[in-house]
This record gives C-alpha cells, sequence and structure tokens, in this order.
C-alpha cells in the first residue's frame, strides 16, 4: 500500500537539549508562546538524565519531543536528531536554536522573510544577552566574520570587547558564518552539506557547515530586524579549558578542511605559531590548564590530519566548478583581526577598513 505523506510545515525549530532541564522551563515558554501555526517546535533530547523528558511531556506537551539515546555532542546531536524528524515532518527549513535563547516576537517570520527576500540559503538574528539586553552577545552579535588567519569575530564583538546595539547594525548584510545559538537553514542545502561535521563535536562545527555552504555558492546572512536573547556558556562556560582545547583544535580543523586556497600548510604553521604565542600567555599570567589546552589540542589536530586532510579533498571537489558570486564569498577580512584589535586599538566592527572585507 502507498505510504501517507508526511505532514509539511514552513520551519522545524529544533532546540537541542542535554541535562538542561531549567534552561528549558525558563526559556522554551518564549519560543512556544512565539510560535505559529505554519511552525512546529521540537526538541532534539541528547541522552538527558535530568528529568528533561518529564518536564517537556509534563510542561510542554505541544512540543515534539526526539529522544536520543546518548549524547552525541552538537553536531551528531543535531545530525542524528533531524535524521529522525525528516522521517516524521517534512519542513522547508530547519532552525538550529540553542535551548538557553530567549526569543521576541515573529523572530521566525522576520528570519524567513530576510532569507527569501535576498536568496540567502541560512541566516541569524542579532543576539543579545539576557542578562545585558542592549548588549550583543559572544556568540555571533550582529553577524560573523574571519580574518587573513581564520580567527573569528562579529559585528557587535571582537574578542572581549561588547558593543551595545543602537540600530548601528540594522541592515540585513551577507557574512562569512552564523551563529548556531539561533541559525535558519534551508533544509534542502542542510541535505545537500549533509549537515554538522561529528568531528568537531561542538563548538565551530557551525562556522564549517556555514563555511562548507558558502564553498558550493550558498549565501549567509543577518536579519536585522530580528533579535533574540542568549544566556551563553549553558553547555561549557566560556572560562573552560576543554572550551579553550575544542576552540583552538576546532579552528584549525576549519582551515584545513575549508580553505582551499593553495599554500594551506604554510597557512596553518603560521596560526599554530600564533597559537603557541598565546598558550605563552597563558602561561604567563598563571592559567596552566589553558596551556595545556592548547598544547592537547595541536596534538589531536596532528593525529587528525589524514582524516581532516581526506575531507577537505571530498569538500574540493564537491565545490568544482562553482563561481561563487559576490554575497557568497562575503565577509572575509583580509586583514589581521589580532594587529587591529591590540595594536590599533579597534575595538568596533564599525571601525575597521570597509575596502578590506572581500
Amino acid at each position: 500500500m502507498p505510504t501517507s505523506p508526511l505532514p509539511s510545515c514552513r520551519v522545524a525549530v529544533a532546540v537541542l537539549n542535554w541535562n538542561g532541564a531549567a534552561h528549558l522551563r525558563r526559556f522554551l515558554p518564549s519560543v512556544v508562546a512565539h510560535n505559529v501555526p505554519a511552525d512546529r517546535v521540537v526538541v532534539i533530547d541528547n541522552g538527558s538524565d535530568d528529568g528533561s523528558v518529564d518536564l517537556l511531556r509534563n510542561e510542554f506537551p505541544d512540543v515534539e519531543v526526539v529522544e536520543l539515546s546518548e549524547n552525541h555532542g552538537f553536531a551528531g546531536g543535531y545530525n542524528e536528531g533531524l535524521k529522525a524528524l525528516s522521517a516524521r515532518l517534512n519542513a522547508e527549513w530547519v532552525l538550529l536554536l540553542n535551548s538557553d535563547v530567549e526569543v521576541t516576537p515573529q523572530w521566525v517570520d522576520g528570519m524567513v522573510n530576510s532569507a527569501e527576500a535576498q536568496g540567502w540559503s541560512a541566516v541569524q538574528p542579532k543576539i543579545r544577552a539576557v542578562d545585558r539586553r542592549a548588549e550583543f552577545e559572544y556568540a555571533g552579535a550582529a553577524g560573523g566574520y574571519m580574518d587573513r588567519f581564520g580567527f573569528m569575530f562579529c559585528a557587535g564583538r571582537i574578542f572581549d570587547a561588547f558593543e551595545q546595539d543602537t540600530g548601528q547594525y540594522d541592515s540585513d548584510r551577507p557574512v562569512f558564518w552564523g551563529s548556531g545559538a539561533a541559525l535558519l537553514v534551508r533544509n534542502s542545502v542542510w541535505t545537500e552539506t549533509q549537515g554538522l561535521d561529528v568531528d568537531f563535536f561542538a563548538h565551530m562545527e557551525e562556522i564549517d557547515l556555514c563555511w562548507r555552504m558558502r564553498n558550493r555558492g550558498h549565501v549567509v546572512g543577518v536579519a536585522s530586524s530580528v533579535h533574540v536573547y542568549h544566556l551563553g556558556g549553558g553547555t561549557l562556560a566560556h572560562s573552560s579549558p576543554r572550551k579553550a582545547k575544542l576552540n583552538f583544535r576546532n579552528n584549525l580543523f576549519l582551515l584545513l578542511k575549508n580553505d582551499h586556497r593553495p599554500g594551506i600548510v604554510w597557512r596553518i604553521l603560521f596560526r599554530q605559531l600564533l597559537d603557541g604565542i598565546a598558550a605563552l600567555r597563558f602561561l604567563t599570567e598563571g592559567k596552566v590548564d589553558f596551556f595545556k589546552a592548547v598544547i592537547q589540542a595541536h596534538g589531536e589536530f596532528r593525529s587528525s590530519w589524514s582524516s581532516m586532510k581526506a575531507k577537505r579533498q571530498q569538500e574540493i571537489q564537491a565545490c568544482s566548478g562553482v563561481e561563487l558570486s559576490r554575497d557568497a564569498s562575503a565577509g572575509h577580512y583580509q586583514g589581521s583581526i589580532i594587529v587591529d584589535y591590540f595594536l590599533r586599538g579597534k575595538k568596533r566592527w564599525s571601525e575597521l577598513p570597509a575596502s578590506r572585507f572581500r
């Protein structure tokens, strides 16, 4: 007998949860309250053992739950959860949403409208801090960029310099990467790129996704009419040595996989030199655990060199023949954000020379 067609929706708002019952109770009500009939709210539970699933069933009966048997990390959790969801629901867009994000009215509509009007394949909103509500938040702020050496920064946040959101970035524009705290992705493009890379486990996996999309000719943007509030550090605090290790390691993964220009070995060696300087600074500041984190990150990168090199070749083949539009290649800063920030004192994205953005 023929199978019945899957129910369709415009957006599947997918919240990934791991032992975050407190976050769900605090933040999920805003997601449910601002949901519209065209969209579905789904919580992917990453093998929690803190009563999260019971909480969802008792307090949020209208939220669909996808239960995973173990913690697959951020990348694997979304991959496995959305794979299971796709067997039950046909969505035009998927929206990756951290469990510690408070949303605002018409937030999904604003993101979809910007993406469709501009022809983008992925989009993030402006992201502010929950506890400092006029200030941009670390994870994404008003859109992500990358400098020539692979260092990430944002409009509204460069390293630890945070700007107030006074409307200075209220224009929709293409960027290099969008934050995984709240990232809308066209479902067909998610499938085309095979989702997130589980080797990243957590941190920067959404930047890897955005870079792979860009290399295929897709555009990532910011919906400036929309803002949400992010707590940040919900799983690993900003001061966690483990998070530092993942960030240093995964940044090297990013470069090897996705920077397809000739001379990648020399660029990685130079980046490792800069990482070494950062490690020595940690040591002089008495942050021995962070010094060790950099050493461990480089060791894990070396042990993963062959597998990441193979992924690089696969990506080069997948992107063969693609001609990038101006918007698809936007957001790559040709200067050094390290030099501009620490030596030239440029603390705001708007102070960076526009001519150096490609």
